[in-house]
């Protein structure tokens, strides 16, 4: 339960979320002329997104070359084994030159192969070289660093964390905070969910420490459906480092495989040979679920990326090569030790390519949303895209809405009773049963571990946290055990093989007495 509210403030459009999509979304609604405040749980904004942390690039058609909106699409439905929405990546993708256009205008700047031209690689499951970069490996950096700036001016409010998205049964009214001097309530009638993903379910993550489910927890509260959130991509390539439980790890960027790097086991064999036809450039669940085969057969702790053959390796990826330096590693050298991390969630808060919810007001965008855009399974590299596509169109959206609206006046919200385990104990369940391959009997035994947690008071951010965190591992070990086939990033060891009739999204509500989370049948999400 939430104490009532000690303090009360008002905006056009507030923003939960301060990583690519947030910022995206917030300049569109500042530009549109509305008011609006940010709102980040972070005390610093400093290094605090997932954002901060992608490596590879945005992958995006530029004009005069090879490549065409016909073959990124069909390369991210390839990656998408059957769920993606065909109009929805197709909207998206189409307008990923304007919106890395127009983040260049706001100041960002992308590695070149010549003068005026941006230099591209290619990642795994794309046909043609068309990912930008910058720094080499630090293109969030330079992406989030770039939103910072141009962001400067507008509201952003550290240290405040969003409790509950607030409604009047009809349209959204505002959302409940807590900050340091207790929990108030914003009125607004547009609210934007950019909070991130949920890595933090699990004890290996390449996500910073803040990626805690929040977004799909006011979701379910506000009764807003989420989709396919049995489908999280576990990065096959994450830098192995034994006793670091519950930290972000760093990943080690699917750049360096298109650049050459071969995967292999401590023996010296290939991990994918025979696996796909694309070998170590498969879609990222192959070669995540070949490298867990390979560990459950070997016993070893980890695989190696063997990048020894790529020229000027430390120029090319400085990320990459500080990460490994500060491990002890001389990847110029020696072999990384990799394994697969909780990396991003496929699914989400169910959006249109607008960000809007069935909730009017609610709107969606970045890794907590599920547009369609990622289907079962992301293709590289498209996870900044659509970030900065849906934030910016939100944004205009929330903007558009607000106007429309006018003046809200919110209310303290009804309280709810809440359970959640403590955080470790979570992360250790979750990395047991529900990680790259599950079954049944572990979904099980992780479901009854969540219904038998204890009842919990939101008295600080990590109680939030630990809350939201049980609520999204509930729904998806729900999604988990619907789901008795292997698609995508999903991958059940009693169902080896995918089924026609299963190629639907499946759809998950909180119940009335807010204690369990229902799946409605797999259906067409529209």
């Amino acid at each position: 339960m939430t104490p009532r509210p000690t303090w009360a403030d008002s905006a056009d459009v507030v923003v939960i979320g301060t990583g690519a999509a947030g910022l995206a979304a917030a300049l569109a609604a500042h530009r549109a002329g509305r008011r609006v405040i940010v709102l980040s749980k972070a005390g610093s904004q400093r290094k605090s997104t997932a954002t901060h942390y992608a490596q590879g690039g945005i992958a995006v058609v530029l004009p005069g070359n090879d490549d065409s909106v016909e073959a990124h699409v069909a390369d991210t439905l390839a990656a998408g084994a059957g769920l993606c929405d065909a109009d929805a990546v197709c909207s998206i993708v189409a307008d990923g030159y304007r919106a890395v256009s127009e983040l260049v205008g706001d100041g960002a700047r992308f590695d070149e192969s010549l003068p005026g031209q941006w230099a591209v690689t290619r990642e795994g499951g794309h046909s043609r070289r068309r990912i930008v970069h910058a720094g080499g490996d630090a293109t969030g950096a330079e992406v989030q660093r770039a939103l910072d700036q141009a962001a400067a001016m507008l509201d952003i409010r550290g240290g405040h964390v969003a409790l509950r998205v607030l409604h009047d049964g009809t349209a959204v009214t505002g959302v409940s905070v807590g900050n340091a001097d207790g929990f108030g309530i914003i009125s607004a009638p547009s609210v934007i969910l950019a909070s991130g993903g949920l890595g933090q379910l699990y004890g290996a993550t390449t996500n910073p420490e803040g990626a805690t489910g929040d977004g799909i927890a006011l979701a379910l509260w506000a009764g807003v459906p989420v989709s396919d959130l049995e489908f999280i991509q576990f990065h096959p390539t994450m830098l192995h480092a034994a006793g670091s439980g519950g930290a972000r790890r760093p990943l080690v960027t699917e750049a360096i495989r298109g650049e050459g790097a071969i995967l292999l086991d401590s023996q010296g064999n290939s991990v994918t040979a025979g696996v796909h036809p694309m070998g170590d450039l498969a879609p990222r669940d192959v070669v995540a679920a070949a490298i867990d085969e390979r560990l459950r057969a070997t016993g070893d702790p980890c695989v190696f990326l063997d990048a020894r053959g790529i020229d000027n390796f430390a120029a090319r990826f400085p990320t990459v090569t500080a990460s490994c330096r500060a491990a002890g590693i001389d990847p110029v050298r020696q072999p990384i030790p990799v394994v697969p991390g909780a990396h991003y969630s496929c699914g989400g808060v169910v959006t249109d390519v607008y960000g809007q919810t069935e909730l009017p007001g609610l709107f969606a965008a970045g890794e907590v949303a599920r547009t369609g855009m990622h289907g079962a399974n992301r293709l590289a590299s498209n996870s900044l895209l659509e970030g900065l596509v849906v934030g910016g169109r939100a944004g205009k959206a929330a903007a558009a809405h607000a106007a429309s609206a006018g003046r809200v006046r919110a209310s303290a919200p009804d309280p709810i009773v809440h359970t959640a385990p403590g955080r470790r104990a979570l992360q250790k369940a979750m990395s047991r049963d529900a990680s790259v391959v599950r079954d049944a009997a572990g979904l099980n035994r992780l479901s009854e571990k969540l219904s038998g947690a204890r009842e919990r008071t939101i008295a600080s951010r990590g109680d939030f946290e630990d809350i939201a965190l049980a609520l999204t591992a509930r729904a998806v070990a729900a999604a988990a055990l619907a789901r008795t086939e292997s698609r995508g990033c999903h991958h059940r060891a009693e169902f080896a093989d995918a089924a026609p009739e299963q190629a639907r999204s499946s759809v998950l509500r909180l119940a009335e007495d807010q204690a369990s989370v229902l799946v409605e049948a797999l259906a067409v999400v529209g």
